[in-house]
């Protein structure tokens, strides 16, 4: 038999990446309309005495959807270890697309009473639960079908598919505030955004279904079953926990510059809606710059310079940064203060992907990179928005948000290094595993 020429290799590598990660670009994007239209959600689905009582009601459904994502991790994840990559991740897709068409086909709270506000809380523990193991699986499958030395560049179309997510969410929130009335958004053009997500839905099933297995886990003698899968977690829990504590510097500052970027322009910096959604679309746009770059610069340098020196210049730049901004509050600082967050964190997530592949068992690869990731992002991440809200509230200092990035830095830091020494110390394979 011939072996496929270059151009054809090339064109079928593209088609793979796009056929999986479609799925990570839905899976994003309803996330994060949940949290553009926060208020929306709030007056349609959880009517209180006070606005603040509605957003707070609305803001636990949508953390609940990160407290999801470890049960996915670990049911979805072993699943995907065992069936495969491609049943897997099909199975993944359902599972989203049924809580997104939960969301946007529920009446609101005026209509169908208490329903209404269960069912959405349905539809996020749908998403959530699918989410604990899509980022997982995607991210395992780009690993295993990447040519050798070039790990990091492939896995990093991961993430840069949800920085696609973000700038469609961002400039369809912008379109509808230049287009639309504000009354009419309120009352119902929000669900135009999520309606267009449910469209997509079958174009990225059909582009799913042709997913061929990668030949990595086709030729693997033996699929561990669900016993064993939590078995090798609970043996290999150091690697995990120091997998979450890598991951905190990726999720922190992602959810930082994305979901609560909106939020802080419009309440702490004063800045129009427009401006702020425009400023987040321009960062997606600078994120899906830096990761491949991140992630090119991993594989030729190695994994650990970068890790490293990306979260030492995050605690030494990142108050500076955000006191630049808060002093002189304008939409052109805080771009110039995001893009240099996006910097820190499209460089430091290019590396991290593959290092985090790199270091789970190869048996529970999916199950063990998914509970990492989802514990820090529930931990971490999930929590970026409220927590920066409660720092500023406490301190009486707008750039404290700051704090909380420094110490997820911090820990990105100290675990990256714990990690590599104990690779060296095992002798096992990891690039960049020394300075």
């Amino acid at each position: 038999m011939t072996s496929p020429s270059r151009p054809d290799s090339a064109r079928s590598k593209v088609g793979a990446v796009l056929r999986v990660t479609s799925g990570n670009f839905l899976e994003q994007f309803d996330f994060f309309l949940f949290g553009f239209y926060a208020t929306y959600i709030a007056a349609a689905f959880f009517p209180a005495a006070n606005e603040f009582a509605s957003l707070m009601m609305t803001f636990a459904v949508f953390g609940a959807g990160f407290l999801m994502r470890p049960l996915g991790a670990i049911i979805l994840g072993a699943y995907i270890d065992d069936v495969g990559r491609r049943k897997g991740l099909i199975v993944t897709l359902s599972i989203m697309a049924s809580g997104t068409l939960l969301i946007v086909l529920v009446p609101g709270y005026q209509a169908i009473g208490l329903w209404a506000p269960l069912l959405v809380l349905l539809g996020r523990l749908l998403q959530g639960f699918s989410a604990g193991a899509e980022l997982g699986g995607v991210s395992v499958y780009l690993s295993e079908m990447a040519t050798p030395g070039r790990k990091g560049f492939y896995t990093s179309w991961q993430s840069g598919s949800q920085q696609i997510s973000i700038v469609v969410a961002a400039a369809l929130g912008y379109g509808l505030n230049v287009w639309m009335q504000p009354a009419v958004v309120a009352d119902w053009g929000w669900r135009i955004p999520f309606a267009i997500g449910c469209v997509i839905i079958p174009f990225i099933f059909v582009l799913r279904r042709n997913l061929q297995e990668t030949e990595e886990f086709a030729n693997r003698k033996h699929r561990p079953t669900m016993r064993e899968v939590l078995a090798t977690l609970v043996k290999n829990w150091t690697v995990v926990i120091g997998g979450m504590l890598m991951v905190a510097m990726t999720t922190t500052a992602f959810y930082l510059i994305t979901v609560y970027a909106p939020t802080f322009g419009k309440t702490v910096l004063q800045l129009s809606t427009s401006d702020a959604l425009l400023v987040t679309l321009l960062v997606a746009v600078s994120n899906f710059i830096w990761l491949p770059i991140g992630g090119t610069l991993s594989d030729r340098f190695g994994r650990k310079p970068v890790l490293v020196l990306m979260t030492a210049l995050t605690v030494i730049t990142a108050y500076p940064a955000l006191s630049f901004v808060v002093n002189a509050p304008s939409f052109g600082h805080m771009l110039e203060t995001l893009l240099w967050f996006s910097f820190l964190y499209g460089m430091y997530n290019g590396a991290m992907i593959p290092a985090l592949t790199e270091i789970m068992p190869v048996e529970v690869r999916v199950a063990g990179f998914s509970l990492a990731y989802s514990l820090a992002t529930a931990i971490f991440g999930g929590f970026t928005p409220a927590i920066s809200t409660w720092f500023i509230h406490i301190t009486a200092d707008k750039a404290s948000p700051a704090y909380w990035m420094i110490f997820a830095a911090l820990c990105a830091l100290c675990s990256t290094l714990a990690l590599y020494r104990r690779a060296n110390t095992r002798g096992q394979v990891m690039q960049g595993a020394a300075l």
